[in-house]
């Protein structure tokens, strides 16, 4: 209880100092306020608050619009949908504008898919502040993303944030001065067997290039790597860091990665089964072939 005290007066100290700050970066200021809390919100967007406020480069009189090729892609999207139920193209659209607008919404940028679907500015705005996946502040050129639900914690995923915050100098909500990395939480990135794992989204490249891959089975050795690897313009190993992929080959025990052992007959689930085996399927029972014709 004191503790839900204590993170609700941190928040409501938070919405006050913005409200007064006026022209404050909202980075600043989310880092400043949280800088004492043990955790930031479990979310993968790194914007703490729903609402909108203004910035230099996010307001009323700011523009974006899609390139030209981009727009191809936005014809496409909606002609998978009648035409009278055009906003069910919002999604993929603010998809495609975050990809544009290198990796975060901006007011333009909400307000021009909702001009191309003739929504009303709210309705967009509702489903951008209600998934996660959108961010409505400038972000970094990769956003890393450490996984932080059950199975993930039990395998380490602690290790995990401390080692991208200790050796990227920042923590969940904030980017690098460089502009290069923002860090966040996600909740289950559904490779449980793997766990703990991270997701990066690549916003280097724009919509042609962009990607958002996934990193599993990970030490805090093998996460500094990794993030080391795409700063230098590298190409990481996606998925698994120590197996092919989900077989029971060992698993990651207090930050190191430790192989399985055969047992005492010697044989492992990854080795060869000694039977018995499916006959082939493609030839007739014994008892169908000695069976009267």
């Amino acid at each position: 209880m004191r503790r839900a005290v204590q993170s609700l007066a941190r928040f409501s100290a938070l919405v006050a100092h913005q409200s007064a700050a006026g022209s404050t970066s909202a980075t600043a200021v989310q880092a400043a306020t949280c800088a004492g809390s043990r955790r930031w919100f479990a979310t993968n967007s790194h914007d703490i608050f729903n609402t909108h406020r203004h910035e230099a480069h996010n307001n009323w009189d700011t523009e974006f619009d899609f390139t030209d090729a981009n727009y191809e892609k936005v014809a496409e999207i909606m002609s998978r949908y009648p035409t009278n139920y055009k906003a069910s193209a919002l999604i993929p659209l603010l998809d495609l504008a975050q990809q544009q607008n290198d990796g975060w919404l901006s007011l333009a940028a909400m307000n021009r898919v909702a001009k191309i679907l003739d929504m009303a500015e709210i309705r967009v705005y509702e489903v951008a502040t209600f998934y996660t996946m959108f961010n409505r502040s400038k972000i970094g050129k990769y956003h890393v993303m450490v996984c932080g639900t059950t199975p993930c914690m039990l395998q380490g995923a602690k290790g995990i944030y401390k080692a991208l915050k200790d050796h990227l100098g920042i923590d969940y909500g904030q980017t690098t001065p460089d502009g290069m990395f923002t860090l966040g939480e996600m909740e289950c990135m559904g490779a449980c067997v793997n766990a703990p794992m991270i997701a990066v989204a690549d916003y280097t490249k724009g919509v042609e290039g962009f990607s958002y891959n996934y990193y599993e089975d990970l030490t805090p050795e093998d996460v500094i790597g990794i993030v080391d690897t795409l700063k230098k313009g590298g190409k990481p190993k996606v998925g698994s860091q120590h197996r092919s992929k989900a077989e029971p080959a060992g698993a990651v025990v207090n930050g190191k990665w430790v192989p399985s052992k055969p047992g005492a007959d010697g044989l492992t689930l990854t080795g060869e089964p000694p039977g018995p085996y499916c006959r082939n399927l493609d030839e007739p029972a014994p008892e169908q072939a000695a069976a009267p014709k």
